[in-house]
């Protein structure tokens, strides 16, 4: 009997962590993923002329994308200009794309 007991605690104990393995995925690495999903989906779509925000905080426009081949790795530089300012930043690096006050919403 004491067996018995035994046996069936190690198998509430594997469906509980079953259960947990399943929460973690769905709350947690299942929407990192479509995010991650989304985010390269917005950066395919990027051209000339996007109003654009990089990691940074720097809000501007796109005026080129260039690829470039740096150390045997392709990678894409975007200008951004912002004011009377001009920045180079990799495509990675921006994380919204869009009209930043219809984003925000209106002013008050």
């Amino acid at each position: 009997m004491l067996q018995t007991g035994s046996g069936s605690g190690l198998s509430v104990l594997v469906l509980q962590m079953a259960a947990i393995g399943l929460v973690f995925y769905f709350l947690i690495l299942r929407p990192s993923g479509q995010a991650r999903k989304r985010h390269a989906e917005l950066l395919t779509k990027l051209k000339k002329g996007d109003e654009v925000m990089t990691s940074g905080g720097i809000i501007g426009r796109v005026r080129e994308i260039k690829e470039i081949e740096a150390d045997g790795l392709k990678e894409v530089r975007v200008t951004v200009e912002s004011g009377t300012a001009t920045v180079v930043v990799e495509r990675s690096r921006i994380v919204r794309v869009g009209n930043s006050a219809a984003a925000a919403g209106p002013a008050a």
